[in-house]
């Protein structure tokens, strides 16, 4: 299908980072074509983000109290048809304005890759007759298309509510309102879903006629799965499809070199994974493509005369052309996501000015794997971030834990009847003195026990802080920065022009010396990640089964194996580099190996 959501203008976009970093991005990129993504978890600072762009594009704002009935799907809604309407206003504008230096409308053509319309542009900067070039810019204009105002929902975080001391049913829990309001709003664009399978939330999206075909075969809102593998992809695929459900497309972002929460996929490795995708997409459209009619029709749905397509995007790790260009060509994915790059481009990204200053410093050893989520999965965590430095003067002060403002991960009922978050005071004050109580005959596990309750952190409401102190919105407030450890190797502050033109390879943002590649980098991080969980559970600290220590070990040695096979495929330069250091990766898995079974 020819839909704009399965044509971007751009074939790269901007993922959803934390809840502060991208909630404005739209307003930023998307006058210019590029797709971004809105995280849907925080409602509280959707509602401060929507108050403060009302009064500054001078736009009546009604507030939605968070006691008001149904208030979390109401303030998305809100706030998605307030960025529809500002962005439709930008493009208005853009369409009336005149092609000349520095304005957004020539912007929008100059930051546009190598494609008919580009090339369009550029056979209206050449003509000569002013009739003709009156004509192609009126032509243009009719096609500017704007980016698309995607937004992001962790499917795992769908907290119950409680009203009055009371349960209220689960369409009131915190996805399945995020989803409602979303459904509701004006906006026509794509729902990412990641962190996993979520049953009843896949189930209420078949409820919203929006992400069904119309008698065009239009899609309103699109979906997009975020996965780690193609059996993810397949089985959650299938299980939308059954639903008369069209995925358009899977979003494959790597297990460890990405930000934010990191769900490492037991070694697999991003290459052999984006391999089997392509050697399976076929396979993977016509099953679903099947099933997918049946459950059209007994949806009550008509089914569409054109074909349904996949688009497949990666993310994590990219820093280079080179790497964007490997993708598109030797995997054919449709386009690429690029995130902590753009933390250093705070036209487009949040980022108050001291951990501008912050990340622009971080070394290697700043940007760690932390055990910080109260969600239990590692994350990606910058250490000189304001959130750090809090929770560990309070532990210094002997008040350990946050006072837990907002409460979005609140799930531990160890201690109490309602959910509490494993962050906050309450939980981490309770935790400590019953392991006090009740100490293990092992110190090592009793300091390693301790270790974990001191090492949760508020990153719910501390995520927001790029943006509330950016905007003078909480001034006080301790940002939170999860950057992936691709961002060490980018310290330059960059416009969006320029970054855009590195991506696309016209133009170079500088990059550190001694980057590995995106694939090596991945290789490494999941080897530390290995010889960590092998140590801990020598020493009884961990709680990862030996299957799948074995399994990550396996997934490990054929990933390697695969990249020898490939390098022939780089440059001669390149090539040689490329394969010293597997030979170095495979030696360090030998000796794991051989470290776990005399362990």
């Amino acid at each position: 299908m020819s839909h704009p959501l399965m044509r971007p203008v751009h074939n790269f976009h901007i993922p959803v980072m934390g809840t502060g970093f991208t909630i404005d991005t739209p307003l930023k990129v998307a006058k210019y074509g590029i797709n971004s993504v809105v995280s849907l978890v925080d409602d509280v600072l959707i509602e401060q983000m929507r108050l403060f762009l009302s009064s500054k594009a001078d736009v009546p704002y009604e507030a939605i109290a968070l006691n008001e009935e149904d208030s979390r799907a109401r303030r998305v809604t809100a706030y998605m048809d307030l960025l529809d309407k500002l962005v439709k206003e930008q493009m208005v504008k853009m369409r009336e304005s005149v092609f000349e230096k520095g304005s957004d409308l020539t912007h929008y053509f100059e930051l546009l890759p190598e494609s008919p319309l580009r090339t369009l542009y550029e056979t209206m900067k050449a003509a000569a007759d002013p009739a003709e070039r009156e004509r192609l810019q009126k032509l243009l204009k009719e096609k500017l298309r704007p980016g698309s105002i995607d937004v992001n929902i962790m499917t795992k975080l769908d907290r119950d509510t409680m009203r009055k001391g009371k349960l209220l049913p689960p369409i009131f829990g915190d996805a399945m309102s995020a989803l409602r309001g979303y459904a509701n709003s004006r906006v026509e664009s794509s729902l990412v879903l990641s962190a996993g399978l979520n049953r009843r939330l896949f189930n209420y999206i078949a409820e919203f006629s929006d992400f069904f075909p119309d008698h065009n075969g239009d899609i309103r809102k699109r979906i997009i799965l975020k996965v780690g593998d193609f059996r993810s992809a397949f089985v959650q695929g299938k299980l939308m499809a059954r639903k008369g459900l069209w995925v358009s497309e899977y979003r494959i972002e790597s297990g460890l070199n990405c930000g934010g929460h990191a769900f490492g996929g037991k070694g697999a490795l991003m290459g052999p994974i984006l391999a089997e995708f392509k050697a399976n997409r076929e396979r993977l459209s016509e099953t679903l493509h099947e099933i997918w009619i049946k459950g059209l029709v007994e949806a009550g749905y008509k089914v569409p005369a054109e074909k349904m397509e996949i688009r497949l995007t990666v993310q994590g790790g990219l820093g280079t052309p080179e790497e964007r260009a490997l993708l598109e060509e030797k995997y054919d994915v449709d386009g690429t996501g690029w995130a902590s790059p753009f933390l250093l481009v705070p036209e487009v990204v949040n980022m108050d000015k001291e951990h501008l200053k912050k990340i622009q410093a971080a070394g290697v050893d700043d940007v760690y794997l932390s055990d910080s989520s109260p969600l239990g999965v590692p994350f990606w965590s910058l250490k000189t971030s304001y959130s750090e430095g809090t929770r560990l003067r309070r532990i210094d002060e002997g008040k350990p834990g946050s006072p837990c403002p907002k409460g979005f991960l609140t799930s531990n009922t160890e201690f109490t009847k309602v959910p509490i978050c494993t962050a906050s005071r309450n939980f981490q004050r309770r935790k400590l003195a019953a392991l006090a109580e009740a100490p293990s005959d092992n110190a090592l596990v009793q300091q390693d026990l301790e270790a974990a309750v001191l090492a949760k952190a508020c990153i719910c409401n501390d995520l927001a802080g790029v943006a509330t102190v950016r905007y003078d919105i909480e001034p006080a407030a301790l940002p939170s920065i999860c950057c992936g450890p691709n961002l060490v190797y980018f310290d330059r502050i960059s416009t969006l022009a320029e970054m855009v033109d590195h991506i696309y390879g016209r133009g170079s943002v500088p990059i550190k010396e001694g980057r590995p590649h995106m694939f090596l980098n991945e290789i490494g991080l999941n080897l530390e990640r290995l010889k960590r969980t092998i140590e801990r559970r020598r020493d009884g600290l961990s709680a990862e089964t030996l299957k799948v220590t074995e399994a990550t070990k396996v997934n490990l040695g054929e990933g390697l194996a695969y990249y020898v096979d490939m390098a022939n495929e780089f440059a001669a330069d390149q090539r040689d580099i490329f394969l010293e250091r597997l030979e170095s990766f495979q030696e360090q898995l030998q000796v794991l190996t051989a470290e776990d079974v005399t362990c």
